[in-house]
């Protein structure tokens, strides 16, 4: 069985698309996706279902959407190569004490091969292997066709995890960014940030990237006006400064400090911008 999360719902068994049409039961597979190869709770599947109010006959209702998922998955195994599972659709959707696990047998599911990369180019980052990085930040970010769920109509837990993989996502294409960014790509990548600045104008953390490409492209005067602009949209939006690390980088691009040529001059594990401190840091080396 392969999973796709990261765009449009997909689940596919032996090579046969088994999602449901129907709204609850396309939920149900959703979050049973979301934990696949673990016990999934009904109290949980019963929380995204109906919230705090579910109906008398819920238990019946919800094995009536197992059921259905079920059916699919029996046809998908009817019809695709290779002898049918001794359990049949039994042993993929399994029924286990308080709960329900969705057996991939192996297959494929793209968020987890995501985090596998993700973690990868981190530890390359970390290590300074910036075209390393890079190049497995690419590819965890080329699994993404989507928002992810987009075509599942979310209740509270999906709703929770779509959030979890969207903020994942934003985190790897950050520290993708920041490996291009050591590794001098800055004009290659500057209408990419230009418009994902545009898209997120409190993210200070984009914001310092594109100020840094901005800025080693010889356009300072640029790269100053984004920190204006971020300052009157956090004035605006939130009744914040920049933090001292933004107010800090602002300073540094005034005096044309030359710690703003080192490829590090935007560490990738600061959350937020290029890390507090770490121009001092810089300086000191």
């Amino acid at each position: 069985m392969d999973i796709e999360l990261l765009g449009p719902f997909r689940v596919t068994q032996s090579g046969t698309p088994v999602v449901p049409t129907a709204v609850k039961p396309r939920k149900v597979l959703a979050l049973l996706a979301l934990h696949p190869d673990r016990v999934l709770s009904v109290s949980a599947l019963i929380e995204e279902l109906w919230g705090g109010n579910p109906p008398r006959s819920v238990q019946t209702t919800l094995q009536t959407y197992i059921l259905q998922i079920r059916n699919l998955i029996n046809a998908a195994l009817a019809t695709g190569p290779g002898e049918m599972l001794p359990g049949g659709a039994k042993s993929v959707l399994v029924t286990e004490s308080g709960g329900y696990l969705l057996d991939t047998q192996g297959g494929m599911v793209d968020a987890l091969e995501c985090e596998r990369l993700a973690g990868a180019g981190h530890r390359a980052l970390e290590t300074g292997d910036n075209a390393g990085a890079s190049s497995r930040l690419r590819r965890a970010l080329d699994l993404w066709r989507g928002p992810a769920l987009v075509d599942v109509q979310v209740g509270p837990l999906l709703e929770a995890e779509v959030t979890r993989l969207e903020e994942s996502r934003m985190s790897i294409l950050t520290q993708r960014i920041e490996a291009d960014l050591r590794l001098g790509r800055h004009h290659e990548i500057l209408g990419e940030l230009a418009g994902l600045a545009a898209q997120h104008p409190l993210n200070e953390r984009l914001q310092s990237q594109l100020m840094l490409a901005l800025y080693r492209a010889g356009r300072r005067g640029g790269a100053l006006e984004v920190y204006h602009r971020l300052r009157g949209a956090l004035g605006r939006e939130l009744g914040l400064d920049p933090s001292p690390t933004l107010q800090e980088l602002q300073r540094a691009m005034l005096t044309s400090d030359p710690v703003l040529e080192c490829e590090t001059a935007l560490p990738s594990h600061a959350p937020h911008g290029p890390g507090a401190g770490s121009l001092q840091a810089l300086r000191a080396g």
